[in-house]
């Protein structure tokens, strides 16, 4: 009698592979719970960007690291200050969705309500910052020395080198963010959630997913599915997992007990809702020359305009180092985030990606000499590529726009990669223009 190996082993291998499958599914799963886990803990709430975002959790885990960071951390600026300057980039692309959080965040902080009046109601330090604000979000290649010496040499209200840093990583992470915020449509759904003194809803309890409880206003789930905070956290660890991990870290209880604290001093506040509201809808407060905006150009403007060349001044050679010696330790995080967006697996390929990439920076007038721009025509149709540059440029001018035919056949993780490209592109640039005329002022 013969016996047909390949016949016996077939199935097993096919369970095998199944399983395997199985487990990284669960693991991918179990990570983004443990993500939602600690947002849920630090900030009471699941906001729709990091929903969004928990497609890729390998790139959401180094997301929130750095925003972490950025925003919380030890570092040269103020918590309060972090929090407005956000809102100031928040407001200059119209972003109701970014602009209510971080003033929630502000407020939750001990930012002083009155600032929230508008631009003119802040510090003079920070209203200083408006032009390089204006300059970053919409036309980033005007950046130059006179703006960062404006900056450094104000007499009494001028800036330190490591604190002028800082506050540009938060400018160009918050432009950036609103692009993919507008991208991914998550701004057109936003509803402000009732007034509430720490930024969340008055019923939701930050505790309240240690505890197993799945009431989560419909605000927080994810604006296109409504997801619940159940769903969300369905992993093979099972919430009771969860909450002995989150037990055992004292630090974590210390940092509960201090937001509670805050919690009960700000309800001493006597703000009234109305005029909460009111700072939160009308944007305009926080701009100053709205007219300003992107500008196109053609390929004849180059002689009058000087292009960035990455040959000159790259993130890997010149920005990296600089920006992680005036403030520790970011310039790791800004990498970590660079490589996980372009390592992520994908459908689409790396040409593809790499021609996404250098699109996207070929609009904000940065070139690179070694790259063939051809095949961006290419590999990128007309309709994605109109999309990109509306994304990436003025993401807010037309709202919603409009989704390339070619997206139909896409998965919503598909779609969602290729605006986590078009933030983190948009990111780099900025940060590269900034970080030039900083090390051009630091020489001259």
């Amino acid at each position: 009698m013969i016996i047909c190996a390949n016949k016996m082993e077939y199935p097993l291998r096919t369970q095998c592979q199944r399983v395997q499958k199985q487990v990284m599914v669960n693991g991918e799963k179990e990570r983004v719970s443990l993500l939602f886990m600690k947002a849920l803990v630090s900030r009471g709430s699941v906001d729709a960007v990091s929903q969004q975002m928990a497609s890729h959790p390998q790139y959401l885990e180094s997301f929130l690291r750095t925003q972490h960071y950025i925003l919380h951390m030890d570092g040269p600026l103020p918590l309060p200050y972090r929090h407005y300057i956000a809102i100031m980039a928040a407001a200059r692309h119209h972003c109701n969705y970014l602009v209510y959080l971080h003033s929630a965040q502000f407020l939750r902080v001990g930012g002083d309500p009155l600032w929230l009046q508008g631009l003119e109601a802040a510090p003079p330090r920070l209203r200083l910052l408006d032009h390089i604000n204006k300059v970053l979000a919409h036309q980033p290649w005007l950046t130059a020395c006179s703006h960062i010496q404006t900056l450094l040499k104000s007499g009494e209200q001028c800036w330190s080198l490591a604190e002028l840093v800082q506050a540009v990583v938060i400018l160009a992470h918050c432009h950036a963010l609103c692009s993919f915020v507008f991208g991914c449509d998550t701004d057109s759904d936003f509803v402000p959630l009732s007034k509430s003194p720490n930024g969340t809803p008055p019923t939701f309890c930050p505790f309240d997913a240690a505890n197993g409880n799945t009431n989560v206003p419909q605000s927080l789930a994810t604006p296109s599915e409504h997801i619940t905070r159940r769903r969300s956290l369905d992993s093979s660890c099972d919430v009771v997992c969860l909450k002995e991990r989150i037990q055992k870290s004292q630090e974590e209880r210390e940092k509960r007990e201090e937001r509670l604290m805050q919690t009960q001093t700000l309800q001493q506040t006597d703000m009234e809702e109305e005029e909460e509201m009111i700072c939160f809808a009308d944007l305009s407060r926080f701009i100053t020359d709205p007219d300003f905006c992107y500008e196109e150009f053609a390929r004849r403007e180059e002689d009058h305009f000087q292009v960035f060349r990455v040959q000159d001044y790259s993130w890997e050679d010149h920005g990296f180092s600089l920006v992680n010696r005036l403030y520790s330790d970011i310039g790791h995080l800004l990498d970590d985030r660079f490589r996980s967006v372009t390592t992520l697996p994908s459908l689409h390929s790396p040409d593809l990606k790499r021609a996404i990439w250098n699109y996207i920076h070929c609009v904000l007038r940065i070139r690179y000499d070694d790259y063939d721009y051809g095949e961006v025509n290419q590999l990128l149709e007309r309709d994605l590529k109109l999309y990109i540059k509306a994304v990436a440029c003025f993401p807010d001018a037309t709202k919603t726009p409009v989704c390339p035919l070619s997206w139909a056949v896409l998965k919503t993780s598909e779609r969602i990669h290729v605006n986590l490209l078009i933030m983190e592109a948009r990111l780099q640039a900025e940060l590269l223009y900034a970080l030039r005329a900083i090390t051009q002022y630091m020489i001259a």
